[in-house]
């Protein structure tokens, strides 16, 4: 029973969109050194819910006589199992039919031992899969079942159980106890694989009871505390570290829609580019001619061919990506869609240069292309929460090569705004098909705070407004946005990115409005210059719009930026607001800690992106993230230059250290934030950490505010 290499993502996947299989064997008896399979039977699991069609189910000839008291609890006899297969045929077969998923059970400890027995028996290559206990899990419950048996499990739920002590049967039952645990789990704070297992370990009576019964063990003991970055695999960093502008052919090789085959094939060959863009009026829109296509048209043709016009076998509609995509995003975009040119295009749609697959067969991204592909194409929360094995295998794997936090950090951001970009569409494709109708008007959806200004990590939540073009409060087209935010909100949650605790959501009328009620409010936030209106106004200036009519968005996102700009009073509370923060740096330097942790978001964090995003208003940047911004106002900036690159490379260290904590955290079962263990860090680490620490208070100089101590 061989698994694939272990993946160091997947304990960060929710319970619920777990692909997993629920197993269950009969035997000949209790002994696991001595009895026998006599039949294996298994249901897959995914999204928290039975795939009806799913199931494995062989009887196995144990090579012995079944003992009456057995055949008298399963049914299962000698004559039914004279023609059946031996465990050596059978478990391999198992072995592939389930492949990557995590196998779960009822005692299923038992089920384990007597399955490696067998593989011992047969010569066959052991190494079990992750695996779950749904005893275990209902142990986790403070009001769970009084007895510990499956059926008192079952009736707790509410689940009944058909074809007990048969395999597919109690496999089918485990796997309906297991879909019913899910949400209570999440009640108890146990969201995911990790801290399932995390959660289970600590039931040390039970595991020590199971050991005596020579069960195997569940989850191997070092689980929890196998947390080490190099438990994560490297991954080509070069599509996740470049951008579709660093590589793309430019300016990009255009023709007249008029001209013959003939010269766009002598343009093709005299420059060496293998594709032209073919300019067509406003209607016709820009096309794209190939080498394979002038192929295509010649073997149809024949020399005739040549003397057509490009406009004829241009291929429209066009298909972009942005310049300043990602290059993983670009390569999902090529192998899923099957294309092998795009257009590169400006933020303002312009088309500035082409990328073909030859020049990103050196970066196939195989992790990145199926994280991607996962999100673009999922058709549930569920789908979307199996996003988190990639995301996280794809954070590890770089925090392994030592690629900078701030790039990981946008990756992450990159696939967070994919997220409820299709957590939007899949809300709106349901009000349809309920007989809700279409959006009412045009609107935008927009993700705020760290995911627009691109510095978000694996510990997310949600930070999302919706705008639309018009509608009062409380008529039609506000209720038609405001289930879409209850949805949309629900859909993330359900993924993995939990509800905003400040509830900073679309679903909630004072982040859901029309155009002019958000301009007024805006202007409210910024006229009053309250201490709520600084802070609600603090994370709309990172917004970015990911779905709808971005002109809505980005428009409403330059409006407050000018009206800011000009307000005085307003950048004075701003600034008073950023440099709110207490040292965490005791005596003789020592760090201020809580339970051996330190808030490196509040502490250090928290100040640089505040001060950054001031220094945008005052200068005029538009830039969203907290290094553009600084970067750009430090050329400006004076005196302060110097202080202003050192607060950079504080941010770099911060997050840094917040990313290897999260991704160890993760690997513990432990939930993940932003609280950092510094025992935990190396020593150099730890004096780095230190010294970005110190430079926080320089935020105090570069706002102009008087710097004390």
């Amino acid at each position: 029973m061989i698994a694939r290499k272990e993946d160091a993502g997947l304990g960060a996947v929710p319970l619920a969109s777990l692909e997993a299989v629920a197993l269950d064997t009969e035997t000949t008896g209790l002994d696991t050194a001595r009895d026998r399979i006599v039949q294996v039977g298994a249901v897959r699991l995914g999204g928290g819910a039975v795939d009806a069609g799913g199931t494995f189910d062989r009887i196995i000839d144990p090579g012995v006589p079944v003992p009456p008291s057995s055949t008298a609890i399963h049914g299962i006899s000698d004559e039914d199992l004279r023609a059946a297969e031996t465990a050596g045929e059978v478990l391999p077969a198992l072995a592939r039919w389930i492949g990557s998923r995590v196998v779960i059970g009822y005692a299923i400890g038992f089920d384990l031992a007597m399955l490696k027995a067998e593989h011992d028996r047969h010569a066959l290559p052991w190494r079990p899969h992750r695996s779950l206990c749904v005893r275990q899990l209902a142990a986790l419950l403070p009001f769970g079942p009084g007895e510990p048996s499956l059926d008192a499990i079952a009736r707790w739920l509410d689940i009944r159980i058909e074809g007990r002590h048969r395999a597919l049967g109690d496999a089918r039952a485990a796997a309906a106890v297991y879909a019913a645990l899910v949400p209570r789990l999440a009640e108890k704070g146990i969201a995911t694989l990790a801290q399932a297992e995390r959660a289970c370990l600590a039931l040390t009576s039970q595991a020590d009871e199971e050991a005596k019964a020579g069960w195997h063990p569940v989850i191997a003991a070092g689980r929890a505390r196998n947390a080490d970055l190099s438990a994560f695999a490297r991954v080509d960093s070069f599509p996740f570290r470049n951008r579709v502008e660093d590589i793309m052919t430019a300016p990009p090789a255009t023709v007249e829609p008029g001209m013959s085959l003939r010269e766009a094939l002598r343009h093709l060959t005299g420059r060496k580019i293998s594709s032209v863009f073919v300019v067509s009026g406003a209607e016709a829109g820009i096309g794209i001619l190939t080498e394979r296509d002038i192929a295509r048209a010649i073997d149809s043709l024949g020399a005739a061919a040549l003397d057509e016009t490009v406009d004829r076998f241009a291929a429209r509609p066009l298909v972009t990506v942005p310049a300043s995509e990602f290059l993983y995003r670009a390569n999902t975009l090529m192998t899923v869609g099957g294309f092998r040119h795009l257009g590169v295009v400006s933020d303002d749609g312009s088309l500035v240069g082409a990328v073909s697959a030859r020049d990103l067969l050196k970066q196939r991204a195989g992790d990145a292309v199926f994280l991607a592909r996962e999100i673009d194409h999922a058709e549930a929360a569920a789908d979307l929460g199996k996003v988190w094995a990639n995301l996280t295998r794809v954070a590890g794997g770089l925090a392994a090569d030592e690629v900078d936090a701030r790039t990981v950090a946008s990756v992450v951001s990159r696939e967070l705004r994919a997220l409820t970009r299709r957590a939007s569409q899949l809300a709106e494709r349901d009000m349809e098909a309920e007989g809700l109708g279409p959006p009412p008007v045009p609107f935008a959806v927009l993700v705020l705070g760290s995911g627009g200004r691109g510095e978000s990590l694996l510990a997310m939540d949600q930070d999302n407004a919706i705008v639309y073009e018009a509608g009062a409060p409380g008529g039609p087209e506000d209720r038609w946005f405001e289930e879409l935010g209850r949805r949309l909100a629900d859909i993330l949650d359900a993924a993995g990115v939990a509800y905003c605790k400040g509830g900073v959501m679309a679903r909630n009328a004072e982040w859901r409005m029309d155009l002019e009620r958000w301009r007024a409010k805006v202007g409210g936030w910024i006229g009053r210059s309250l201490p709520e209106d600084v802070l609600n106004c603090d994370i709309f200036f990172d917004s970015v719009p990911v779905y709808g009519e971005a002109g809505l968005g980005e428009g409403l996102h330059g409006e407050a930026l000018d009206m800011a700009a000009d307000a005085r009073a307003f950048q004075v509370a701003l600034r008073a607001n950023a440099v709110d923060f207490t040292s965490p740096l005791g005596m003789f330097g020592r760090l201020r800690l809580k339970k051996g942790r330190l808030d490196a978001k509040r502490h250090g964090i928290m100040p640089i992106f505040s001060a950054a995003r001031i220094l945008a208003i005052q200068h005029g940047v538009r830039e969203r993230s907290t290094p553009a911004r600084l970067n750009a106002a430090g050329a400006a900036a004076g005196d302060s230059r110097d202080a202003v690159g050192n607060l950079v490379e504080a941010h770099r260290i911060l997050l840094d250290e917040i990313l290897a904590q999260q991704l160890r955290d993760i690997g513990r079962g432990i939930p993940h934030g932003n609280s950092v263990a510094p025992k935990e860090m190396s020593a150099p680490r730890q004096r780095q950490f230190r010294w970005a620490l110190e430079q926080v208070d320089q935020v105090r100089g570069v706002l102009g505010m008087p710097v004390f101590g």
